[in-house]
């Protein structure tokens, strides 16, 4: 009895020390800043927010047409410059870096992402009439709430989430992540508030951010409001070397 005892304690004092480990280093899970790097072809805009500097890619066209890009948690933004130069030729655009990430001060937090992409939506509406914002993997739920906040033409989520709780339940399914999570990024809760045209982007074997997720953001849309597309035979990291990516993203922006 004693044995029986004594094992109990010891679980629940792991399970404890689990559940402590996850709420303390939650941010640094989600978040993994990326170093500072040069382009040759692209300009750095600065932009300040709440005392920090934001790094923001751009790459200038004539006309009154933008696309504001919010990347994932790991993602070199400026990767994306050349690809998205060739593709989408008759719109600037404005690729952020998150704070701490490739040039931007500070640490990033959920409230701290909104703040900045409402700071850099801000400016890139004094120049442009005309604003699609496309977020992807993490940059999803940037691009949701600036959608939800700001008039947006039309907004890509690419593999997106309904929340990020939900994709910690499906990782962690054995820690009560709903309690113990403050970064949350809630998307679907932010659904009603957005008028624009919807693209949602899905990678077919997506291993990080459960299809299921995915699917329950996009249900949340009016049907006439959106649009789903699944990239066969791509995971969430290999999504970028499929043509078909780009190209249906390319033909809804048109």
């Amino acid at each position: 009895m004693q044995t029986a005892s004594s094992f109990f304690v010891v679980a629940a004092v792991v399970y404890l020390g689990l559940c402590a480990w996850l709420y303390a280093t939650q941010r640094s899970q989600i978040y993994f800043p990326t170093r500072e790097v040069r382009h040759p072809t692209a300009q750095a805009m600065r932009i300040e927010s709440q005392g920090e500097t934001i790094k923001v890619w751009s790459v200038s066209r004539p006309g009154s047409s933008a696309l504001i890009y919010f990347g994932g948690n790991a993602e070199d933004v400026a990767g994306n410059i050349d690809g998205f130069s060739a593709v989408f030729p008759e719109r600037s655009l404005y690729l952020v870096n998150y704070r701490g990430y490739g040039g931007s001060s500070g640490r990033p937090s959920e409230a701290a992402l909104f703040h900045d992409a409402l700071a850099v939506y801000d400016q890139v509406r004094s120049r442009h009439s005309d604003i699609a914002v496309m977020g992807r993997s993490l940059g999803s739920g940037v691009a949701v709430y600036l959608a939800s906040q700001r008039p947006v033409d039309r907004l890509v989520l690419v593999t997106a989430y309904d929340s990020l709780v939900n994709v910690a339940r499906k990782h962690f399914r054995w820690l009560p992540v709903g309690l113990l999570l403050t970064e949350r990024y809630d998307s679907a809760s932010r659904v009603r508030e957005i008028r624009a045209s919807v693209l949602v982007v899905i990678a077919e074997d997506d291993e990080i951010i459960p299809r299921a997720c995915t699917e329950a953001l996009a249900k949340t849309f009016p049907p006439e409001q959106v649009r789903v597309e699944v990239v066969r035979a791509t995971t969430h990291n290999t999504l970028d070397l499929s043509p078909a990516y780009l190209r249906s993203v390319r033909a809804f922006l048109m």
